[in-house]
């Protein structure tokens, strides 16, 4: 193999799993370091500047980060990161002398943004730092977007949403709420010098063809739209016995506000296996912690009506067989029908994009399942003045997605105003600074705890069903979440070899706790892998290879199960390992520092 180049910034960023794997690459062991020590503004004001809602995805988040942390694959279970993003919003001092504020003069360009969720904003955010005149469009009588209208209360108080979104908004945005875009040529007829659609996956899946489904209409009910008029109170109760359909996280916020407006009998039925659905586990708990059965491998037959009333559904039993492709088919099991009753059902079997007020000769090119054509990097369309971000662009994610798109569509929003080529995009920013204080000594506390995963306390199950506004976390306190932030592996400081240093005593292999380092012959990588000390078989992690030695061999380090403990560094006798600190920041269009 040839030498690692380490100046490679992306060879390091792949080394921080939970960042890497972050689509907003928030540098998450930098603010759990500062969490630690108590600074819980400055962890908050760094990761509002790469996620922009730190106490929104601080309760909210689909965590990609979690399954990725080295400590999950090492040793126990992952470190609560999300739950230690929400410390430092909890605790974090006013912060309003730290926010970039919009100029007086504005730079004589004007951007229309469709929908006020989480793209948009985050678009706005970036965008007005430097001058622009941002117009923001939604049908709603508040930003937020699918996080108002979608997210229950329970999980995410108003006051949070209120404050974060507050802070981009004051930076002088003109808002057009309770109003609905109904043209895109309209639009783009204005004097708009580029438009950002981010008006989200706004529809519902339905079972339009399942026997039932007209005569028992006003008993069915959309999950997404359930939830919005739930959230906006224009439903303020339900049917004793509910049926959630869907396996993902809208069906269960559905079952949690159901069980909260009076359901008694709450279930959720899926067609998939239990372990294949797509909520994510936590939200799976939750459900399940509040006693809400999910009915796993049942597909729907027929709403059951009598009398022009909903009284049931009947479901038939499946099993899940796969394939050598490990392609999954659902077969019945041969089992009479199963007749579950109830009063109503919310159907949460998926989203959809819809763009009804954009006409067919707007320029816009579409692809065959109703989808923008966009370029992956720059976000732009085939009509070169509109942006898509979020869930409008390439259909349903989350909100840490959306952010991420609103911060690589409001650089391209820039660069074409500017009459830039939007290709033409800045690399990312990077450092590698040595940690260095003494001999052996590092300014980073690099002891490897073996605490086990803290685990976040909830409000009396009572009370929290009793009202639906009640939040049920209860977030760490400052104790547990320091206990939970020195869990953290330190990830993002490095450990660098200098060959030229090096007399191979081998003291760093007898050293390291993950038999991890080796001094070997060279040879390709595949071979390499196998001949380690320990096999290296993940395959999506990288290996450290030195330049040759002077015997002859090479140095090669497995960088799936390094703890990042510096050991190796402590006991190298001529300062051949350093430990160094990487910090990687995406680049925006309107960056806090």
């Amino acid at each position: 193999m040839k030498p690692t180049d380490i100046k490679d910034q992306e060879y390091f960023h792949k080394v921080v799993d939970c960042q890497y794997a972050c689509p907003a690459h928030t540098p998450v062991p930098e603010y759990i370091r500062l969490i630690a020590q108590e600074r819980y503004t400055d962890a908050y004001m760094i990761n509002w500047e790469s996620n922009v809602f730190p106490g929104v995805l601080g309760r909210t988040c689909d965590r990609p980060c979690e399954p990725a942390c080295r400590r999950g694959r090492v040793e126990s279970e992952p470190v609560a990161i999300c739950r230690l993003k929400r410390v430092a919003a909890d605790f974090k001092d006013d912060i309003q002398d730290r926010l970039p504020s919009a100029p007086s003069s504005k730079n004589g360009r004007k951007v229309a943004l469709v929908g006020a969720g989480p793209a948009s904003l985050t678009v706005a955010r970036d965008l007005a730092p430097l001058g622009y005149e941002l117009h923001i469009y939604d049908e709603q009588a508040k930003a937020g977007g699918f996080m108002r209208s979608q997210i229950p209360s329970f999980r995410l108080p108003e006051t949070v949403l209120d404050e974060e979104i507050g802070y981009i908004l004051n930076m002088g945005m003109v808002t057009h709420f309770n109003h609905y875009v109904d043209s895109l040529k309209a639009l783009l007829n204005q004097d708009y010098d580029a438009v950002f659609v981010g008006s989200g996956a706004p529809r519902g899946r339905d079972l339009p063809k399942l026997d039932g489904r007209q005569e028992g209409d006003k008993s069915i009910h959309i999950g997404i739209d359930w939830l919005a008029n739930v959230a906006f109170e224009h439903i303020n109760k339900v049917g004793k016995r509910v049926i959630v359909l869907g396996g993902g996280n809208t069906a269960m916020d559905c079952c949690r506000t159901a069980r909260r407006l009076g359901g008694e009998d709450v279930k959720v039925i899926v067609r998939s296996p239990f372990e294949e659905m797509k909520a994510s586990a936590w939200e799976k708990e939750d459900a399940i912690h509040e006693g809400i059965p999910i009915v796993e491998n049942h597909v729907p037959l027929e709403f059951v009506c009598e009398g022009g009333k909903l009284v049931g559904m009947r479901f038939e039993k499946v099993s899940a067989v796969y394939d050598d492709d490990g392609k999954r088919s659902l077969i019945p099991t041969g089992d009479e029908p199963v007749l579950y009753p109830c009063d109503e059902v919310l159907v949460a079997i998926g989203q959809e994009n819809a763009f009804p007020w954009i006409e067919e000769d707007a320029g816009l090119e579409f692809d065959e399942w109703g989808m923008p054509i966009l370029n992956p990097e720059t976000f732009q369309s085939s009509c070169d003045k509109v942006f898509f971000g979020g869930d409008s662009a390439f259909g349903p994610e989350n909100i840490i997605t959306a952010v991420a798109h609103g911060h690589q569509a409001a650089v391209s929003i820039d660069l074409f105003c500017e009459g830039k080529n939007v290709n033409e995009r800045l690399e990312p920013g990077s450092s590698l600074i040595s940690q260095k204080m003494g001999i052996h000594e590092w300014s980073y506390d690099n002891d490897v705890t073996t605490d086990l995963r803290k685990v976040v306390p909830l409000v009396e199950l009572t009370s929290a069903l009793q009202n639906r506004k009640l939040e049920v976390e209860l977030g760490f306190d400052v104790k547990t979440a320091f206990a939970e932030a020195e869990r953290c592996l330190n990830c993002d400081v490095q450990t660098v070899f200098t060959d030229n240093k090096c007399i191979e005593c081998d003291a760093c292999v007898d050293i390291c706790p993950m038999d991890c380092i080796n001094f070997i012959g060279n040879s390709e990588e595949p071979e390499l892998r196998q001949q380690l000390r320990v096999k290296a078989n993940n395959q999506t992690q990288d290996l450290y290879v030195s330049g040759d030695l002077n015997t002859g061999r090479v140095m090669v380090k497995d960088e799936d199960v390094c703890l990042h403990c510096g050991l190796c560094a402590e006991r190298c006798p001529t300062a051949a390992w350093d430990m160094q600190q990487f910090y990687y920041e995406v680049t925006k269009a309107a960056p806090l520092s």
